[in-house]
């Protein structure tokens, strides 16, 4: 029988007596396990930022000589705190931002600091953190527009009430993520998505049931459930323009986003102006 040599040879070959060998390469040395490496700081930088405002500005409230558990509505307003009168009579519209940051004693902080710590760590990654920051900003102003409408403290409308804290712009990232995660782009099982979903779902109708069972039992801690519908009907309207494109090519996002940040400013500006000329045009 004949011998056929094959026409390419391997590399690494060698002759003898005239004919190829192919030498096998070297079994590769086994490398030693590389570290794991840890998660960075910045990993979701907006959100540790603006727990950090809400602490300080806290922290900054005590040593002014305001009560840890229990501040009263003037020292509230001393601080920023959101008051109808002021808004609409002395134009302090700067207490729609302000007061997102102010809370009334060291429980109303850790609990709204607890739930913007979840929903920003899972909302951070998919806004980015120019994302985060602006839809805390947007959706608590949208919040505490609300709250100003219904209760404006000026003749022709209910009482005004002081309101403060983060909660507004809480439930904003809530109508945020809930919108968010429907998106079909996103790079994870459909069944986790649903389930995270849901959860951010019964956070939202489990808070807005509190809120409204203070308000009913008239107890002494009330919660402006207005606040909180503002800010969950900002979140959606911020997250609307972002649906389809979550999960797309980073320029077709980045552009969706500033759509979203510019058209949801334009819009509470026109909101604002809508609600100083309905209880302000005539005077």
């Amino acid at each position: 029988m004949t011998r056929v040599d094959p026409e390419i040879l391997p590399p690494e070959g060698r002759e003898e007596d005239g004919r190829t060998y192919y030498q096998p390469p070297p079994e590769p040395m086994p490398q030693p396990p590389q570290p794991q490496r840890r998660p960075r700081w910045a990993y979701a930088p907006a959100t540790y930022i603006l727990v950090g405002i809400n602490c300080l500005v806290f922290l900054w409230m005590t040593l002014s000589g305001i009560s840890v558990v229990a501040p009263t509505p003037e020292q509230l307003l001393a601080s920023g705190a959101n008051y109808g009168p002021y808004v609409l009579v002395l134009g302090d519209w700067w207490r729609l931002l302000t007061a997102t940051f102010v809370h009334v004693g060291i429980i109303h902080l850790a609990t709204n600091m607890w739930c913007l710590w979840n929903l920003g760590l899972l909302g951070e990654p998919l806004l980015g953190p120019f994302g985060m920051l602006a839809a805390y900003v947007l959706t608590g102003i949208g919040g505490n527009l609300l709250s100003t409408a219904v209760h404006p403290g000026v003749p022709g409308g209910s009482g005004g009430i002081v309101g403060a804290g983060a909660s507004g712009a809480v439930f904003g990232l809530a109508g945020v993520l809930i919108l968010l995660l429907k998106s079909p782009l996103l790079p994870l099982p459909q069944i986790e998505v649903q389930r995270l979903r849901k959860s951010v779902i019964w956070f939202a109708v489990l808070n807005f049931v509190i809120g409204a069972g203070t308000w009913i039992a008239r107890t002494s801690l009330q919660i402006d459930n207005m606040a909180h519908l503002g800010g969950f009907l900002s979140g959606l309207a911020f997250a609307l323009p972002l649906v389809p494109r979550i999960g797309a090519r980073r320029e077709v996002f980045i552009r969706r986003r500033w759509f979203a940040v510019l058209g949801m400013s334009f819009l509470l500006l026109l909101v604002a102006f809508g609600i100083h000329s309905f209880y302000m045009g005539g005077r």
